[in-house]
């Protein structure tokens, strides 16, 4: 099948010969967990590479929560090379450090989304999309005040600059975190699923205007790849269980009221077996 002319055209322009795709696109076999009435269920799912984005939510090179920025530091590494095999399977990369564009103004992969031309998404885009008592029941964590894990909670004041300088911005990635500048993005190059991974689980990655609750919103196919997140959790509120079961909560909920999540690794082997 043949690409669209503008695909065609922006391929050409923009990637060396050795980052082309291939003349065969890769599909991902996926294995979505989903619940319903708190029992879960896994079904598989066959996505096209190159219809398909990974959005990587707030991965800073620092947090005032210092167990935080070190959970983000030890997930980089397995984030970065994973990404690194999506990216050469087809599926597009959009770094999302929110708040530290002005240290990617000058970049090919920041004008790259910029530059999208304008769509009409279907419904008006929220700036953030907080929980809705309509949409879904309280998140079961409680994350109202300071839930920061550290001995000792320093001030919530911004720490970070950048993204993390472990994941690597490569071509042809795109970086922006702006909901409405990726919308014109998905929609000009025809990205229709999107795997949510990055932190943290119960804020971020849940309400961001290009978070999991816009995007479902915006009728896109969405999962949250459940081993590529952390949530912003303090054992020392309820309900009072360990931060890993916090976040395995958080998880259950957005299964539950929002999207299945897949483990990462059903992005790094193409359908027929391929690995980059």
């Amino acid at each position: 099948m043949k690409q669209p002319m503008t695909r065609r055209l922006w391929l050409s322009a923009a990637l060396p010969a050795a980052l082309l795709p291939s003349a065969t696109p890769a599909n991902l076999n996926l294995r979505l967990r989903s619940r319903k009435l708190g029992l879960a269920a896994e079904r598989g799912e066959t996505w096209s590479a190159p219809q398909t984005a990974i959005i990587v939510c707030d991965m800073w090179n620092g947090h005032y929560c210092q167990n935080s920025a070190r959970r983000v530091t030890e997930m980089v590494p397995g984030m970065n090379a994973m990404l690194n095999k999506a990216r050469a399977l087809g599926v597009r990369i959009i770094h999302s450090p929110s708040g530290c564009m002005d240290k990617y103004e000058d970049t090919p992969q920041r004008r790259r989304v910029k530059q999208a031309r304008i769509s009409k998404p279907p419904i008006p885009l929220a700036r953030w999309c907080y929980l809705d008592l309509a949409s879904e029941p309280p998140l079961p964590i409680d994350d109202a005040t300071s839930p920061c894990d550290d001995e000792v909670v320093g001030p919530a004041v911004k720490r970070f600059d950048r993204q993390h300088p472990g994941l690597e911005i490569k071509e042809p990635d795109g970086i922006s975190d702006s909901g409405e500048e990726i919308f014109n993005f998905f929609e000009q190059e025809g990205i229709r699923n999107v795997v949510m991974m990055g932190v943290h689980t119960n804020m971020c990655v849940l309400g961001r205007p290009f978070g999991i609750r816009q995007l479902v919103r915006l009728g896109k196919n969405v999962v949250l790849a459940r081993d590529m997140t952390d949530a912003m959790y303090d054992p020392r509120q309820a309900p009072w269980v360990s931060h890993e079961r916090g976040t395995e909560l958080v998880i259950e909920h957005i299964e539950q009221y929002w999207c299945p999540t897949i483990l990462s690794k059903d992005l790094t082997v193409a359908a027929n077996g391929r690995t980059s």
